[in-house]
């Protein structure tokens, strides 16, 4: 399953895009100034199947200011897209992309490498649920349903 992650920002909004079988994640291009409808557009563009945005929380698991702007722009992109749209938490992503940036030399954006971060999280976590759920499941039938 495709999907495209986003660190969203005032200011910009970072992208990634995984591959077709969900494993791998890319940036791609931010989206600057942040428009709901440049995003249906990459979405579109990208042939995804679904919309994961970073959910800014507090070390603590607090949701803040920043939070509360976020779930706005995931109900404003909910009423332009038929996409499933989930949060998914950020903590750390931000970190993580300067220190991708300055050890790689990236050329990304780090709004999107930090995006890309996010989706490789993503990606783990939907690939140790399906795994759980596999070996949870009984003998001979079929955890997907």
């Amino acid at each position: 399953m495709r999907v495209l992650a986003l660190d969203y920002g005032l200011a910009r909004i970072g992208c990634a895009v995984s591959d077709a079988t969900g494993t791998l994640s890319t940036p791609i291009a931010a989206i600057e100034p942040p428009e709901v409808s440049e995003v249906v557009l990459v979405a579109k563009e990208r042939e995804v199947e679904r919309i994961v945005v970073g959910m800014p929380v507090s070390l603590s698991g607090e949701e803040g200011g920043q939070a509360e702007i976020t779930r706005a722009f995931c109900d404003d992109l909910a009423g332009a897209t038929d996409l499933p749209i989930e949060t998914y938490d950020e903590r750390f992503t931000t970190r993580m992309a300067a220190q991708t940036r300055r050890s790689s030399g990236a050329g990304a954006a780090e709004d999107s490498i930090a995006a890309a971060h996010l989706l490789e999280s993503f990606l783990m976590s939907k690939a140790s649920q399906a795994a759980q759920a596999a070996q949870d499941a009984p003998a001979g039938t079929d955890p997907n349903g």
